[in-house]
């Protein structure tokens, strides 16, 4: 059975926007973390792809990973992911060719369906009659193609070819763990928005599970988690990541607001039980909240790494819940 000492942790990093912060604050933020996330010993850095979100600036995901694997020495960056959707697989290929051959060894290509976006969003990304998720088996084999070169093709991702980082399929569903599975490619589950569908999820790509790209399944789960000295600092510092996720629902999405205006917003019973529905399956706390809350996923799922998001307003907070985290590795 997994145990917290044994697992790998990484981090996925939306760069969020707190209020009143700029984008160049927060980019620079992002790239502060990453290298405390090396020198802490995380395994990877993921940056997610986000669009029209005043709270998320990762939605350039390409050009901030080749800024934090250049800011960074050993860790590994990537995706977490390209929403391959939004983009011809010829041009992630290409993308992503590039960038293993400027860091050989350290890019991951995390790979998701969804749009990761709003639907006029995504129409404005891919343009009308453009890309769509339905075909996303085949745009996905199109892309793994390109890494080698094919003369019966006719097209071929020339920076690609003998550069192809290794492919992770993303997925909050069933579709991605059977995908993945019978791809024979890692697989990540976002555990922190669909926990719900976790332990199904898990145990499909373990049952679809064929040798291919690995000889064996490898899970890695997203999880949400909040570190701080006592268990009401932790809560405290959570809840603008609530107050937000509330905002976008209602259609109205925001940056992150301050801990005390997430703390002084006036909450019908509903928006709290919503909450706590849509949040329960984050782990806040102080650092013995935490370890329990941890192990017992690892107990519950057999996960081969987890994978930390921590969404909160201060960057000196989000970077000492890392050094918490990391430091119930030892």
């Amino acid at each position: 059975m997994s145990s917290l000492p044994d697992v790998p942790l990484s981090v996925l990093d939306l760069s969020p926007v707190s209020e009143g912060n700029t984008v160049g604050e927060t980019l620079r933020n992002t790239l502060d973390l990453a290298r405390a996330a090396e020198r802490l010993g995380y395994h990877r850095y993921w940056l997610a792809e986000h669009h029209n979100m005043p709270g998320i600036a990762s939605s350039a995901t390409v050009v901030l990973i080749g800024h934090v694997a250049d800011a960074t020495e050993r860790i590994r960056v990537g995706s977490g992911g390209i929403m391959l959707p939004n983009h011809a697989p010829l041009v992630v290929a290409e993308q992503f060719g590039t960038l293993e051959a400027f860091h050989p060894g350290r890019i991951d290509l995390g790979i998701g369906r969804a749009p990761g976006t709003d639907q006029r969003t995504a129409l404005a990304l891919r343009g009308p009659g453009g890309l769509s998720a339905e075909n996303f088996p085949e745009h996905l084999q199109e892309l793994i193609g390109y890494f080698t070169h094919s003369e019966a093709r006719g097209v071929n991702a020339v920076v690609a070819e003998g550069n192809q980082p290794p492919v992770w399929l993303l997925g909050s569903s069933g579709f991605s763990a059977q995908l993945a599975g019978r791809l024979g490619l890692p697989f990540s589950f976002a555990h922190h928005f669909a926990a719900e569908n976790t332990i199904p999820a898990v145990q499909l790509y373990r049952e679809n599970f064929r040798p291919g790209v690995l000889d064996s399944p490898y899970v890695m789960l997203g999880v949400s988690v909040v570190a701080a000295e006592t268990d009401e600092r932790a809560r405290f510092l959570a809840g603008p990541s609530g107050l937000t996720f509330l905002s976008l629902r209602r259609g109205r999405p925001i940056a992150l607001p301050t801990p005390e205006e997430a703390a002084e917003y006036p909450y019908t019973e509903m928006d709290r039980a919503f909450l706590a529905e849509r949040f329960g399956s984050s782990i806040v706390g102080s650092p013995e909240t935490v370890q329990k809350g941890l192990e017992q996923l690892l107990a519950d799922t057999g996960a081969d790494e987890l994978m930390i998001t921590t969404m909160v307003h201060g960057h000196a907070d989000r970077v000492r819940s890392y050094e918490l985290l990391a430091g119930l590795k030892s």
